[in-house]
Order: C-alpha cells, then sequence, then structure tokens
C-alpha cells in the first residue's frame, strides 16, 4: 500500500473511510506480486491487485469491511473448498488482506503517518495483522517496507538523456542529470529531475550512492569519460553503463586500463549499454537501457519468457524499491463471510 502513498492523498485528506486490499501471500503463478494494494473508497478504485482475474471480488468483500469495520484476509485461487469462490487463471493462489482505514479515527494514526514518511521521501515500515495494522513485528501476518526512490544518475545532456530521464522516473528513480554544458542542462528540457552544471568526474566523486544506484553515461566527451566511468565502477552503484559503439567501448577498456582498473573492475561495465532490442530512436534506446536495468537489479537473464519454465514471478517481486516479506508460507485464513 506504501506505493500508493502519493495517490491517496486526496481520500487521507477526505471525510470518507476507505478499504485497503493488500497481497500478502503468493504461492505458484498469479498476475501481481507480493504487495500489491487496491484501495475502494466506496465510489472508486485505486491501484490494482491481480490484473482483472478477481478484483471484482475483492470489492464484494471491500464493501462488507466498509460496512462492519472487520479486518478480513482472505483468498484467491485454484478450485478448492478453501479458497474464495473466485479464482486465478494462471493457477496460482493469492491471499489479500483487507482493512478499513479512516482518516479521523486514532486507530488510523500509524498508516497515516507512514503514508506521510512515504510522501516527504523517507522510509516507512507498516505491520499487518488479523486486527488491521499495527501491533508487534513477530505477531504480524505480512510486513512491508518502503525506502526513498534509487538515484539514477545521468552524465550527458541529449536527447538520449531527455527520454531515459522521463522513463527512470516512470519507474521510480530519483534522477540526476549532470553536464558541464550550462546551455543543455535546463529544466524543460528534463522536468522533474535534479540538474548537475559541473565537471561529472567532480559531481561523481562527491556524490552519495549505495548498491541500488544507477549511473549511465550518455556523453561522447573523452575529455571526462574514461575518468567518470573509472570512478563509476569503483562505486557502490549497482549498474554502471556507457552509451557508445563497440570501437568507442574498446578504446573507453583502453583508457581505463591506462587508469588502472582491474579484471574485476572493468566486469560490472555494461557497455555498450542496453540490451539488443533494435533500438534507435531516443525512446526505444531508453527501454533498452531500462530493460539491461531490471534485468541487472532483478538478477535475472532478460531472455523471453516464452523460453523458460516455472512461475513467471517469484514471490519477492525483484522490488529494490519495496522490501516485502510475508510472516510464513501459510497464512491463518480469517472467515470471508
Amino acid at each position: 500500500m506504501l506505493e500508493l502513498a502519493d495517490r491517496l492523498s486526496p481520500l487521507i485528506s477526505g471525510d470518507r473511510p476507505f478499504v485497503t486490499a493488500t497481497v500478502i501471500g503468493v504461492d505458484g503463478s498469479a498476475p501481481h506480486v507480493l504487495g500489491s494494494s487496491m484501495v475502494f473508497d466506496g465510489e472508486s478504485v485505486i491501484g490494482s491487485i491481480a490484473a482483472g482475474c478477481v478484483e471484482g471480488a475483492v470489492v464484494d468483500v471491500a464493501e462488507r469491511v466498509l460496512d462492519d469495520r472487520r479486518t478480513r484476509i482472505v483468498s484467491f485461487g485454484v478450485a478448492d473448498d478453501d479458497l474464495y469462490a473466485a479464482g486465478l487463471s494462471c493457477g496460482g493462489e493469492l491471499r489479500i488482506h483487507l482493512s478499513r482505514v479512516d482518516p479521523h479515527h486514532p486507530g488510523a494514526a500509524g498508516v497515516l503517518a507512514a503514508l506521510a514518511r512515504v510522501r516527504s521521501g523517507q522510509s516507512a515500515r507498516l505491520l499487518y495483522s488479523a486486527d488491521g495494522f499495527g501491533g508487534r513485528e513477530c505477531d504480524a501476518e505480512f510486513v512491508e517496507t518502503r525506502t526513498p526512490p534509487a538515484q539514477f544518475l545521468i552524465v550527458g545532456a541529449m536527447e538520449y538523456s531527455t527520454a531515459l530521464s522521463a522513463a527512470a522516473q516512470a519507474l521510480d528513480y530519483r534522477v540526476t542529470v549532470c553536464d558541464p554544458r550550462a546551455l543543455f542542462t535546463t529544466q524543460d528540457r528534463f522536468p522533474g529531475t535534479e540538474l548537475v552544471v559541473a565537471w561529472p568526474p567532480r559531481h561523481l566523486a562527491a556524490a552519495q550512492l549505495d548498491s541500488r544506484s544507477v549511473i549511465c553515461v550518455l556523453s561522447h566527451d573523452d575529455r571526462f569519460d574514461a575518468e567518470t566511468i573509472a570512478l563509476a565502477l569503483r562505486s557502490p552503484a549497482g549498474y554502471v553503463g556507457a552509451m557508445g559503439s563497440r570501437r568507442t567501448h574498446e578504446r573507453r577498456m583502453r583508457a581505463l586500463l591506462d587508469l588502472g582498473l582491474s579484471d574485476e573492475e572493468l566486469t560490472r561495465l555494461h557497455s555498450p549499454i542496453g540490451l539488443d532490442l533494435g533500438a534507435s530512436t531516443p525512446a526505444e534506446t531508453a527501454i533498452s537501457i531500462l530493460a539491461e536495468v531490471l534485468a541487472q537489479r532483478n538478477g535475472t537473464s532478460g531472455r523471453p519468457l516464452r523460453t523458460g519454465e516455472g512461475a513467471i514471478h517469484g514471490n519477492s517481486g525483484g522490488r529494490s524499491r519495496s522490501k516485502l516479506a510475508s510472516k510464513s508460507a501459510s497464512l491463518s485464513r480469517l472467515t470471508t463471510s
């Protein structure tokens, strides 16, 4: 639910209670990952939990929760007397926690505080229990943690950077564009981003990076490219990529060797950047780059799904920005009546 924090602002500031429905358990194949949420206020829906498979049935349960204020944990899956009537065509099972939130009731203080922390860019933690939210972590059915957006640093202000910046923001990254040319590094070209007009190696040396950080060097300036990439490879950033032809890549590799980088450090470099999607336009190239970033972040191959076997989504969902964990593989089921 914490990922819906910004979209819930009108409900939180209003007078009407609403019901949150959150996936707290996934067994087998399912269309959405652990932690996906939907909110219902009696008239409209925000979010999605099962790609349309069971959402109508979830709304039916949410209406009961809205009326009698009772938290429920229900299951949806393959045909089974134990499971709620609606099923999943993909053959998996979802366990969903539904609870009423009244913005003006003291009992909602913990939920509202967690949502406020997320909206202000801070970390937040929310415990889902059989009685609603809160309590002790050891008694929680599910724990959701959300951290601030990860850093996505783009070196070079060009049209490819414009497209990549917009696409990365759509994936909830905090984007910074760094270029020494003030004329090209403007808010009109890069709305919603942090702009740094500075020598890239100088900025990178002072940047606060961690294992979730992404660095994409899209510039082609021999004055600072090799030094910038070297600093990136020696940083804790989880992904480092550089745009350029294979000839440019070979020249960069020689320059990086001259700067003393080890073979282990050089293996971290994704160059030429992106997956082979046949991309050529800035928008297509942005998709190619982000596809590789996601594959690296989630530890997947990037191969077509049709060539694999087994469940498409693991229970973790590969989310770096939301750490989600269920209490156990088998959660106690509460009555849906």
